[in-house]
């Protein structure tokens, strides 16, 4: 599934629901909610099919965006809103000439970097009929390659303007992409890609999440969150190559179990001596 049959689906969906809202249908509304949720899982589906390597990264993003949201102490809805951003905040690069340019193991040149430059732009396009369901899912997209003194793209936003959850994103999201290999550079370790969210504080990244992110309770929880998705990573192999189907989707995500406990939670459990058997 491309980004144009996507984005003509969820035109399709939005019509639909706005038809319900006129018409005051609670059970279609219902439904057209349910479907919204489907559709965002199957697309994550999608993802992982086209290109398992994205399809990781997008959940790496999503489990470590969760645990910033978690211990900057942010509410439930808030963290959903978070979780949506960082699953589909690359969707813009399922557009074809993009596709390409991102699973060459050539270098990127200068053209290849100005055309992905675009991607935050299409994603956005492409999410923005399921607005009224998700009204900062495309927004939150659009944003997260913006730059906390106002030297990112696609609008140069600074500091505050930037939404929250693209802030929190964006940190996500360089730290896995400077850890983990590219098709066109191999990985460079945790503590470079720590480094650079250190150097980015206060210039590409909201310093206070920067503060967060790099406490030792944190960086601790990142380790754990990537032996976990080594492990989920394998046992999804396991599945698909044994037929075996997945139950019907639900309106949540159902890509990991619950949203992160606090980080003090975690300290106090690990500080308790376990019992002598």
């Amino acid at each position: 599934m491309n980004t144009t049959d996507t984005a003509r689906f969820l035109t399709m969906l939005a019509s639909f629901s706005t038809n319900a809202l006129t018409m005051g249908q609670r059970h279609a509304r219902q439904q057209a909610e349910r479907l919204a949720a489907a559709l965002l899982e199957t697309l994550l589906n999608a993802i992982d099919a086209n290109d398992p390597d994205t399809g990781g990264h997008v959940r790496r993003v999503a489990a470590y965006s969760l645990e910033l949201a978690s211990a900057a102490g942010l509410d439930e809805p808030t963290m959903r809103s978070i979780e949506r951003i960082a699953l589909f905040h690359d969707i813009g690069k399922i557009h074809q000439a993009l596709f390409d340019i991102v699973h060459d193991e050539r270098k990127l040149t200068p053209a290849d970097r100005r055309a992905i430059r675009t991607h935050p732009g299409r994603g956005a396009d492409v999410l923005a009929p399921i607005t009224p369901f998700y009204p900062d899912l495309r927004d939150g997209v659009l944003a997260h390659h913006e730059w906390w003194n106002g030297k990112g793209y696609p609008n140069s936003l600074r500091g505050q303007r930037i939404p929250l959850a693209a802030r929190v994103v964006a940190i996500a999201d360089t730290y896995d992409a400077v850890h983990h290999s590219r098709r066109y550079r191999g990985a460079r370790g945790v503590q470079r890609a720590l480094d650079v969210i250190a150097e980015g504080r206060g210039t590409q990244f909201d310093p206070e999440l920067v503060d967060l992110f790099l406490c030792p309770p944190l960086v601790d929880a990142l380790r754990e969150i990537e032996q976990t998705m080594k492990r989920r990573t394998v046992r999804r192999g396991r599945e698909r190559r044994s037929g075996r189907t997945q139950k019907a989707v639900d309106v949540t995500f159902r890509w990991r179990d619950e949203l992160p406990e606090p980080l003090e939670k975690k300290s106090k459990r690990k500080s308790q001596p376990r019992a002598r058997r």
